[in-house]
């Protein structure tokens, strides 16, 4: 395709970021710069800094080609409220308008609850693409996690957000959403699951399912591992809804293996109380990608017992690019990533969980085969190719379609 000039708009991005959606859209840039395209990131950074406890290490990164154009109010919890209350973008508007009008080919949102809400969507010209990475688009709170307990199955979303802490979106109850949609040419997401899912729950517009994926990469160097014990492996953050409080139990009460816990979060001192110090659980914080690598290639599994819906984990492409399966819960996308791959077992409740860990643990060759099944797949469905193919094939199909009706 002809070299394009791509925006890529959210509210997260390195090092500004908390979970995946920011990692993708490196990833996404990343990738769109090899293959010769000119690419901005512009995000805003006062959801962040209202959120988070502590301000991000500003970390000197190599020159990889992507210009990230920040947007800083004076003060990041008014700029990041007036977003939230309003669905339109407010103190960054005129900035907004400046970077995206005439200026770019595609403009292709991503999180935008904070940068501007809905209403960003009409702003700026160009070939317009969303991705959904989580549920916002349908839940206030991203999770369809409803009151900080349970999954939601029916919403009532104000009497939701108070309980879970967040000051209620009454512009939601306006058709917000559905008008600026119109502003919108493709809205996309990772997985079937989710798309399914917005629909579920009101979403009118057709979602079409772009494929996650990982950039094309030399394999790393290997260290020896150190422990010497089969083990199955945890990455992620701790939070109550990762489910991790559902895995700690199996290995206090004996599975044959040690459990390998990669991560940090608000929930990690509960989850270390419930372990009771058993000597095959083990906490090993934060690590970088280099050490993960390693850990998603010597473990019998990679577990992913997530409680919410998710849209489609990482974890789940880095494990399968090693040729690990995964054990998930059947929920959300891992139904789908299972039936696509065979690369893993589901469970649904403790029974069942149990019988997947034993039988990994005492029978090496479920998982070896599970695990060729998986590193086949990935390579069939999630490589960085597959997924800039129907990139490229959307834009190409939004072209061709305005051509023709503009004669």
């Amino acid at each position: 395709m002809r070299p394009l000039k791509i925006a890529l708009v959210t509210t997260f991005y390195p090092p500004y970021n908390f979970g995946g959606d920011g990692i993708y859209i490196k990833r996404l840039a990343l990738a769109l710069i090899a293959r010769g395209h000119y690419v901005e990131v512009i995000h805003d950074t006062d959801g962040y800094l209202t959120l988070a406890k502590d301000k991000p290490e500003i970390i000197v990164e190599q020159d990889d080609g992507i210009v990230v154009r920040r947007l800083t109010g004076r003060s990041a919890l008014l700029s990041s409220l007036g977003v939230q209350q309003t669905g339109r973008p407010t103190t960054h508007r005129n900035q907004l308008k400046a970077l995206l009008t005439n200026r770019f080919d595609v403009i292709h949102y991503h999180n935008i609850s904070l940068v501007g809400g809905p209403g960003i969507w009409a702003v700026g010209t160009g070939i317009k693409l969303h991705t959904a990475h989580e549920h916002w688009l349908v839940c206030p709170s991203h999770t369809l996690w409803k009151n900080g307990r349970e999954l939601c199955k029916k919403k009532s979303c104000i009497s939701c957000v108070i309980r879970s802490g967040r000051p209620p979106q009454l512009w939601r109850a306006t058709g917000l959403i559905e008008r600026m949609a119109d502003n919108v040419d493709v809205f996309m997401t990772l997985s079937q699951s989710a798309a399914d899912n917005h629909r579920r729950f009101g979403f009118k517009r057709p979602m079409v399912v772009v494929p996650s994926f990982l950039l094309d990469e030399a394999s790393p160097t290997y260290q020896e591992r150190q422990n010497r014990r089969p083990y199955f492996l945890f990455a992620g953050r701790l939070e109550t809804i990762k489910g991790l409080q559902d895995i700690i139990p199996q290995f206090v009460d004996g599975i044959q293996a040690d459990l390998l816990i990669a991560g940090a979060g608000e929930f990690e001192n509960e989850l270390r109380k419930m372990s009771g110090g058993a000597k095959n659980i083990r906490f090993l914080g934060r690590q970088d990608m280099s050490q993960l690598r390693t850990l998603y290639r010597d473990a019998i599994a990679v577990l992913t017992p997530s409680l919410c819906y998710e849209v489609f984990p990482l974890v789940v492409l880095e494990a399968f690019r090693e040729g690990t399966p995964i054990i998930a819960r059947d929920l959300g996308p891992f139904p789908e990533i299972i039936r696509m791959s065979g690369g893993g077992q589901l469970f649904n409740d403790r029974g069942s969980l149990n019988q997947a860990l034993t039988s990994f643990s005492q029978k090496p060759e479920i998982a070896t085969n599970m695990g060729k099944k998986a590193k086949a797949a990935y390579l069939q469905y999630w490589t960085e190719n597959v997924a800039m193919e129907k990139y490229f094939e959307i834009i190409q199909q939004v072209e061709h379609a305005k051509q023709v009706k503009h004669g």
